[in-house]
């Protein structure tokens, strides 16, 4: 089982995390929300989740997300996600998240979305 690989760059004040693997209970949802947590501690809130290579998630790593941009918004910040596989996709609009989330195909129109 390939576990969540999480790299980060910046753009300006924007913090990109580039996710390779699964989000799923255990392994990955951890290492999702740790990586969260300490960019918050670390004052960074503009964040966005570039999920083309995350193949799988499963309801854990949904509430994952859910629960990374409930406290992204709480320190005034947001948290946009990228570049979702059709899967992904598919799963936000069945559960009614991608109403929630700010999705974006291109990261430009991501970048140029922070205001």
């Amino acid at each position: 089982m390939a576990e969540l690989n999480i790299s980060e760059r910046q753009a300006g004040d924007i913090t990109i995390l580039d996710m390779d693997g699964k989000v799923t209970i255990g392994e990955g949802s951890v290492a999702l929300r740790t990586t969260i947590r300490r960019l918050l501690g670390e004052g960074k809130k503009k964040i966005i989740l570039n999920l083309s290579g995350v193949g799988y998630v499963d309801s854990s790593g949904i509430g994952e997300f859910v629960s990374s941009f409930t406290a992204v918004n709480k320190e005034s910040g947001s948290l946009k996600l990228l570049n979702l596989t059709q899967k992904i996709q598919d799963l936000l609009a069945i559960t009614k998240l991608l109403t929630v989330f700010d999705v974006y195909e291109n990261e430009g129109e991501a970048l140029s979305s922070f205001k």
